[in-house]
């Protein structure tokens, strides 16, 4: 039967095929298939050009071939398959075990699996002769070795700094002075040297610079709620010298988009995972992710820049409050422009918090453009499906090649991608983090789960890459503003809700705030849901602001306590990064959970193992949350927020308020 040229079989190149085990190792196999042409029986090149492609005397030949990626291995299986030299079954894995070594290894632990011992120095006078070892064309192993150790000075340099002597670092020096002398990665670690040691010499020498250094201190909290009190507070907060915001929208978006942008770039990858960041707040941990906390720090501080300059100036009229917003608003939508999504989401944050969107009065004197861009941008940050709007316009961001320039001609080199953009770094951390609680790190056998370890380093890949085209913004410091900046002076949330009280004091709902639809997550409808308890608690007088209860991740959106005189719509919580001051987790059980909202209705915590945790379902259907389970993941998405607590068969309490 004849085939038809150019036609073939619709079949995947790669194929899963299964899982091969070998002492030490678990490989995951699948089947490549590459395509080549060969010619027909009978056809030969002697005494004949070679056909073409198309001609009728050829015809498809395809070649399979195994690929094994290792999932899971003991650590010295790891090592040995780290210095095989052999890339082509699995390009991915010396970079994802560069990226997250240090959550199984210690730096010092790797360098002696990796690092022969050096052969002493001959002694003076004698004829030093060259060997095999030291002939890498000889030695395939050490070849692997010194490949390996100047992919690990470049991407991750961080992980040699070991002040005073850095002694690490100084073994690896050592050894490609021996194994490599003079080659590219002996000169990368001299290199790396001479910075750290130049580095602490500046340090001890100089004064610190003056440079964004975070936050500026916190108005102190007084206790009195009179109105006189909040006015003296109000008349505080006016600060000498230009304000925030008396300088143009370009100028204070590109300066915020400058101070994201260093801090972003000096962020340390590995401080980002998830079994990092999440212990942040441990006993002795106080120092842990310095780079992301800074990061942290600046988002917190524009937001609260935001809560400061809208509700910190006495005895502004509703249209000049609204200006203020509408000001906000277009610093918001430049900073979009600038694709700057970190302080586009702080801003956006402060705007939707429940202090300044229950100023009805202000957002009903608001133009309806920048209501209508408030909206638009609101919905970049929408809370259906995991924030899915955010993922994808980051990831068209991250596409989108330069605009062609007027010389080029058609077939040229197109002209270098804009820089940025600048991403929110929550949403790593969040990633990260519940990567971090769904799959474990050790499997049967004392294995280490690299594949948890591989998904990982794809989710760090991404930062680093992001960080590199951060280096292309051509943005100068303008000192002014940095001065405002820092002098910003930060209210509590405290201050925030008594003074919004004292701008517009408590009333019927009105609609005049903007309404933005906005699907809360479980941890934040659950935050809500015991704070309003609380609020409606004979302990508690009407309208009082509930005490504030936190979000249950790093990087996910904090919660906000909910007044009884918020808008209909309003939203409950602001999409913030918070500080360490969370007090539920992504990785709660049901117990924990439980034990949470008894303290809320003030029943005594030895009851908690009487009680169990429901979530309520459409059609008067209950999903029972096991006391095993981690009420994050237990839980269904589809359904609504709503929890209850029911004492179990045989109990002997009773839970004596109405379902949380």
């Amino acid at each position: 039967m004849e085939r038809t040229a150019g036609k073939e079989l619709a079949l995947a190149p790669l194929q899963d095929w299964g899982e091969e085990t070998e002492d030490g190792a678990v490989y995951s196999v699948s089947l490549r298939r590459q395509r080549s042409q060969r010619l027909s029986p009978g056809e030969g090149p002697e005494g004949s050009q070679a056909p073409s492609p198309s001609a009728a005397n050829t015809f498809l030949h395809y070649r399979t071939s195994k690929v094994r990626v290792l999932r899971a291995a003991r650590l010295e299986w790891l090592v040995g398959e780290l210095v095989s030299g052999d890339r082509e079954q699995d390009p991915s894995f010396v970079p994802a075990f560069l990226a997250t070594h240090r959550t199984f290894v210690p730096t010092a632990r790797l360098l002696g699996f990796l690092l022969p011992p050096v052969p002493p120095p001959p002694p003076p006078g004698a004829e030093i002769k060259k060997t095999a070892g030291q002939d890498l064309s000889f030695n395939k192993n050490l070849r692997a070795v010194v490949s390996v150790l100047g992919s690990w000075l470049q991407d991750h340099p961080q992980d040699f700094r070991d002040p005073p002597a850095h002694s690490d670092l100084g073994r690896v020096r050592t050894f490609l002075g021996w194994a490599a002398p003079e080659s590219a990665e002996a000169r990368k670690a001299e290199k790396l040297l001479e910075d750290f040691l130049e580095e602490a010499e500046r340090e001890q020498e100089e004064e610190p610079p003056q440079v964004w250094t975070g936050p500026p201190r916190t108005a102190q909290t007084s206790g009195a709620d009179s109105l006189e009190a909040c006015a003296e507070e109000e008349e505080g907060l006016m600060l000498q010298g230009p304000q925030l915001l008396d300088f143009s929208v370009d100028e204070v978006a590109e300066q915020l988009t400058l101070m994201d942008l260093e801090l972003f770039s000096k962020v340390r990858p590995y401080e980002c995972l998830g079994s990092v960041w999440s212990q942040r707040d441990r006993p002795g941990a106080a120092g842990a992710s310095p780079t992301v906390r800074a990061t942290v720090a600046q988002f917190n501080t524009v937001t609260g820049c935001v809560l400061g300059s809208v509700l910190g100036a006495p005895g502004l009229a509703a249209p000049q409050r609204a200006q203020r917003l509408e000001k906000w608003i277009r610093i918001a939508q430049r900073c979009r422009e600038l694709r700057n999504f970190s302080s586009l989401r702080a801003i956006l944050s402060a705007l939707q918090s429940n202090p300044i969107y229950r100023l009805k009065r202000s957002w009903g004197s608001v133009s309806r453009e920048p209501l209508s861009t408030f909206r638009k941008l609101s919905q970049i940050f929408s809370d259906e499906n995991n924030h899915l709007s955010s993922r994808e316009i980051l990831f068209q961001e991250e596409a989108t090649e330069g605009p062609q320039e007027e010389g080029n001609t058609p077939g040229s080199l197109p002209s270098k991608p804009p820089p940025g953009p600048v991403p929110y770094l929550g949403t790593f951390l969040t990633d990260l983090v519940m990567l971090d609680a769904a799959l474990p790190d050790m499997l049967e056998g004392d294995l280490i789960n690299f594949e948890k370890r591989r998904k990982e380093w794809e989710i760090l890949a991404r930062i680093q890459q992001l960080q590199r085209r951060c280096q292309s913004y051509s943005l100068r410091p303008h000192p002014p503003i940095l001065a405002a900046l820092q002098a910003q002076r930060q209210l509590s949330e405290e201050q925030s809700y008594r003074l919004s009280r004292v701008i517009e004091p408590p009333a019927a709902s009105c609609p005049s705030s903007p309404r933005i639809r906005r699907r809360i997550s479980l941890t934040k409808r659950l935050s809500a849901k015991l704070s309003r308890e609380k609020s409606s608690s004979p302990s508690g007088s009407p309208g009082d602001p509930p005490s504030p209860t936190s979000s249950v991740s790093p990087g996910s959106p904090p919660s906000s306590p909910r007044s009884r005189d918020a808008p209909a719509g309003s939203p409950p919580a602001s999409p913030g990064l918070q500080g360490p001051s969370t007090k539920l987790t992504s990785q709660d059980k049901a117990p924990s959970v439980v034990q949470r909202a008894l303290q809320k209705h003030n029943v005594p915590q030895p009851w908690a193992r009487d009680y169990q945790l429901f979530q309520v379902l459409p059609g008067d259907r209950e999903l029972l949350i096991p006391d095993n389970a981690n009420v994050f993941y237990a839980m269904s998405p589809v359904a609504s927020g709503d929890f209850m607590l029911r004492r179990k068969e045989g109990a002997r309490h009773t839970l004596p308020v109405s379902p949380t």
